[in-house]
C-alpha cells in the first residue's frame, strides 16, 4: 500500500491541554474523510494529563491527587488503561488517515502504522520492538502496567516504552500514541486511586528512551518527527484557523465536561 503518493501534513510539537490534543485528533479525522490532508504530528500534553481509557472507571482517579499536583485529566476515544502524558517525560504522536486508504484488519492497520514509530526508536539509538509474547498486568486502570499486548505494545530490553491504540469514525483512522522519554514513577502511579504497585515494580516493567539512549528530550522529538514524515512523505504543515475554532468547540463540549470524563457519557451525542 503506497502511503506517499496522498497529500500529508506533518504538524510539528504543540503543547496544548488534553482535551484540546483530542478534539483536533477527531477534526483531523473530519479533514481527512473531507479529502483534505492527512495529517502525522508529534505532540506535548500541557499541562500534564492522565488521559483515561475510553470504558475506564472514574473511581480508578486519585482526583485529589490530580487537582492538588495540576494533573489534567480527560477521556481518549481508544481503550485501554489511563496514561499518565507528563509535560516533558511523554512524547506522543498521531497518525490520522481516511479508513478506505489503509488496511481494514486491525492488526495489519498496526502493522503498517506502527512503522514509523519503530523507525523513529531506532534514529534514537533505542532497540525497540514489538513484544514477542503476551506479559500478565500488573495494575489493570494503568495503561503502562497492563498485559503487553505483541500487536500494539513496543519494548526495549523487555521492558515496555511505548504503547499504541487506533480507533475509527465512520470514514477515518485515528492512530495515537505515547512513548516514554523518562521516568516519572511517583506521578505514574499518584494518578491512580489504589495503583498497588511500587516504584520499584513501575521501574522493572517500564523503560525510557532517556534510559536507553542518553538522548535529550528535542533529540527525540526530532527523530520521532522525521520518522513520521519520512514514512509518507508529509510536507511540514500547520492547523487551519477552521480547524482550531472547531476543535476548541469540541474540547469546550465534550473532552472537558465532566459529563464526558468522569461520567463515560458523550454530551454531543
Amino acid at each position: 500500500m503506497t502511503l506517499a503518493d496522498r497529500e500529508w501534513r506533518l504538524v510539528t510539537e504543540e503543547a496544548r491541554d488534553g482535551p484540546m490534543q483530542m478534539a483536533l485528533e477527531e477534526v483531523a479525522a473530519e479533514t481527512a474523510a473531507a479529502g483534505g490532508p492527512r495529517t502525522v504530528r508529534a505532540y506535548r500534553w500541557s499541562p500534564s494529563t492522565l488521559s483515561l481509557g475510553y470504558r475506564q472507571a472514574p473511581e480508578s482517579v486519585d482526583w485529589a491527587f490530580c487537582e492538588r499536583e495540576g494533573v489534567g485529566v480527560t477521556r481518549r476515544q481508544t481503550g485501554g488503561g489511563g496514561i499518565y502524558h507528563d509535560e516533558h517525560a511523554d512524547v506522543s504522536y498521531s497518525i490520522v488517515a481516511p479508513a478506505d486508504e489503509l488496511p481494514g484488519d486491525l492488526m495489519d492497520c498496526y502493522e503498517v502504522l506502527c512503522e514509523p514509530v519503530l523507525d523513529a526508536f531506532h534514529a534514537m539509538g533505542v532497540d525497540a520492538e514489538f513484544v514477542p509474547e503476551e506479559h500478565p498486568a500488573l495494575h489493570e486502570p494503568a495503561c503502562y502496567l497492563r498485559a503487553l499486548h505483541p500487536a500494539h505494545d513496543v519494548v526495549a530490553g523487555g521492558r515496555k516504552i511505548a504503547g499504541n491504540a487506533q480507533y475509527r469514525t465512520r470514514d477515518a483512522v485515528i492512530q495515537h500514541g505515547s512513548l516514554s522519554y523518562a521516568l516519572a514513577p511517583d506521578r505514574h502511579l499518584g494518578v491512580f486511586s489504589d495503583p498497588g504497585v511500587t516504584e520499584a515494580e513501575f521501574r522493572e516493567r517500564v523503560t525510557s528512551v532517556r534510559e536507553e539512549a542518553g538522548i535529550d528530550r528535542a533529540e527525540a522529538v526530532a527523530a520521532l518527527a522525521d520518522a513520521l514524515a519520512d514514512w509518507c512523505d508529509a510536507s511540514v504543515g500547520e492547523w487551519t484557523d477552521d480547524e482550531l475554532a472547531a476543535a476548541r468547540e469540541l474540547a469546550d463540549e465534550k473532552y472537558a465536561t465532566e459529563g464526558w470524563t468522569r461520567d463515560r457519557t458523550d454530551p454531543a451525542t
